[in-house]
């Protein structure tokens, strides 16, 4: 709002000043100027203090010299069209990010331990090391730690973005926030309840936001040395020309320097550009959350890709059925189906959405960790995991679907194994022409997931993807960031808690889908609304070409201040010329940064 009076002020002013009435016109051009240096003049200032030059302080010295050679309207200009295009970029696109601490959520607030022989409730930030937790099926576990007994699937999905549930025993290690879906398990706690493995997460994000919110914007590191630089020369202007000649002369020179250097076409259009790319991005469904991130997003040089929920569709489906003799594949599903339809397990679902319709089986009973059995037209059904069920005469032919990166159940009839169905998270089917895009524009592409390192491996050789790193904790993929951001700039794609250190750690952080976590949502820079993965290389380019624009601008505003410091030096131009020549020089820059907005077929 305070841009918006400004400008008002100002061309209120103008109109006053064709009117005749110029000393209301001066006093409107004052207060445009008041209210447009407020919105950048105090940052400005604190800047200075601690040591940071930007070009808001340029562009207050510059609107301070103004004033002093009596150029009110002028001054006025400058700080009115500076305070639209800082309000441009914090309206469009600078968001609070306050929601990470909402995945903290998915630990209970309260859990039941075992003390004395007897079960009793705490607070879950209560729980000490040592101490034995009881989770029930249905509950979450409050912290992480071992389990002591108990069998049972732990839904993981909503940390680590993996669909199909873990299978846990006795001497597993599990994670807080953790879904118990089956069996009763006795924890033994490792780690206390305000320090485990989704505090560190949030510890994680956080720090890497903070480094990254440190990185200066292309402008301000413009800025560094051109300030002081203009300084220093309007200083010397003053100083040596007055020992030599006229200093109220040399003074106004030195003044008129200062205003020649000002970076007002520099100021204004890397803003409109970048707010005028991020607009024309939405529409395709990107959201960039800021104008550093936009900036960034040109240069990036590796694309690091979560696996599941990104690369995969997160829908487990049946892949593959291996049967003996004499058994079909289509009796083979109906007969898992038929008790699967007991079971609320993932495994479950896809065997079910594969045989749609069976008559459930009768007399079901359901072994956590293991698998379920039932009475099936009369004969005995097994169906469970490798691990509980010998696949017999098919054991070598399930080894291999598990090297393809599935995830199989054996299903016995009558005690003896009749066939093992496959189940997988398939890969998306425009993954790899994505892939052979990204290579095309010059990103290379690593899958960074914490899925094990055989299905990882399986599902990248479809992809085409050559850098594959699996078994990864969030900090290893926070931490694999950091050595490919070695060798250039790094974007990290994902959608799960675990991805949250490695999105924020990254150069650019990617968030897939509107359904993705909060927490990757929240410490992400950019964030897509869909699931297609041509938007990948589709926002690279638009971001390139967004990123070539800004840059035809910087060089001409550096160009302009070159050829007018001279100019301006001599006394060949002076206020009125040089602030003419700013304007004419706005809206070159603003024409050419608008082009940004445009995208043609679907292509930016």
């Amino acid at each position: 709002m305070v841009p918006a009076f400004s400008g008002v002020a100002f061309l209120a002013g103008l109109i006053c000043g064709w009117s005749g009435a110029e000393i209301l016109a001066l006093v409107l051009f004052w207060i445009g100027l008041l209210l447009g240096a407020s919105t950048f003049t105090p940052g400005a200032i604190r800047k200075l203090f601690k040591g940071k030059l930007s070009i808001s302080l340029l562009m207050t010295i510059s609107a301070v010299g103004a004033v002093i050679l009596g150029y009110v309207e002028e001054a006025a200009a400058l700080a009115f069209l500076y305070s639209i295009a800082e309000a441009l970029e914090d309206k469009a696109m600078d968001r609070a990010r306050g929601g990470l601490r909402a995945l903290l959520k998915l630990v209970p607030e309260t859990a039941t331990v075992r003390r004395d022989g007897a079960s009793v409730e705490i607070a879950a930030k209560d729980l000490t090391v040592g101490q034995i937790m009881l989770v029930r099926p249905g509950e979450r576990i409050a912290t992480d730690g071992i389990v002591r007994s108990g069998r049972s699937s732990l839904d993981t999905s909503a940390i680590t973005g993996e669909s199909i549930p873990v299978e846990v025993e006795p001497g597993d290690a599990v994670s807080a926030g953790a879904i118990n879906t089956a069996g009763a398990l006795e924890v033994q706690v490792s780690a206390a309840g305000t320090d485990n493995s989704l505090t560190t997460i949030v510890e994680l994000v956080e720090q890497a936001q903070a480094e990254k919110g440190d990185r200066a914007r292309l402008a301000d590191r413009i800025a560094r040395p051109l300030v002081p630089g203009v300084l220093i020369l309007a200083a010397l202007v003053a100083l040596i020309g007055s020992l030599f000649g006229d200093p109220e002369l040399w003074i106004t020179r030195a003044l008129v320097v200062l205003v020649a250097a000002s970076p007002c076409a520099l100021a204004i259009s890397v803003p409109l550009t970048v707010v005028a790319a991020i607009g024309a991005a939405s529409k395709f469904g990107v959201i960039i959350k800021s104008g550093a991130a936009f900036e960034r997003f040109g240069a990036i040089r590796y694309v690091a890709v979560d696996k599941t929920g990104t690369l995969t569709r997160n829908q487990p489906a049946v892949t593959a059925v291996l049967t003996a003799d004499g058994v079909t594949e289509r009796q083979a599903l109906e007969w898992a189906a038929a008790l699967e339809q007991h079971s609320t397990h993932p495994l479950a679902a896809a065997i079910t959405a594969a045989a749609p319709g069976v008559p459930a089986a009768l007399d079901v009973t359901e072994q956590a960790g293991h698998g379920i059995e039932g009475t099936v037209d009369g004969a005995r059904i097994t169906v469970g995991s490798p691990r509980w069920l010998d696949a017999e005469s098919l054991g070598s032919q399930v080894t291999s679907l598990e090297e393809q990166g599935m995830t199989v159940v054996i299903v016995h009839r009558g005690g003896a194994s009749v066939a093992a169905i496959g189940v997988r998270d398939e890969l998306r089917p425009e993954v790899p022409e994505v892939v052979r895009t990204l290579a095309a524009q010059g990103a290379g592409v690593t899958m960074l997931t914490g899925d094990n390192a055989r299905t990882a491996r399986a599902l990248a050789a479809q992809a085409g993807i050559g850098d594959v790193r699996a078994e990864l904790r969030p900090e290893d993929k926070a931490a694999a960031i950091g050595e490919l951001s070695q060798a250039g700039s790094v974007a990290m794609i994902g959608d799960g808690i675990n991805d949250a250190p490695a999105l924020a750690a990254a150069d650019i952080g990617i968030a897939m889908g509107a359904t993705g976590s909060d927490a990757a949502i929240e410490s992400a820079d950019v964030a897509f609304t869909g699931h297609d993965l041509r938007l990948i290389p589709r926002a690279f380019d638009h971001a390139r070409r967004g990123r070539r624009i800004i840059n035809q601008n910087i060089i001409l505003s550096l160009l302009i201040i070159t050829a007018l410091l001279p100019l301006a030096l001599f006394g060949v131009l002076g206020l009125a010329a040089v602030v003419l020549v700013h304007e004419i020089a706005e809206v070159i820059v603003i024409l050419n940064g608008l082009r940004a907005a445009r995208t043609r077929n679907g292509v930016s």
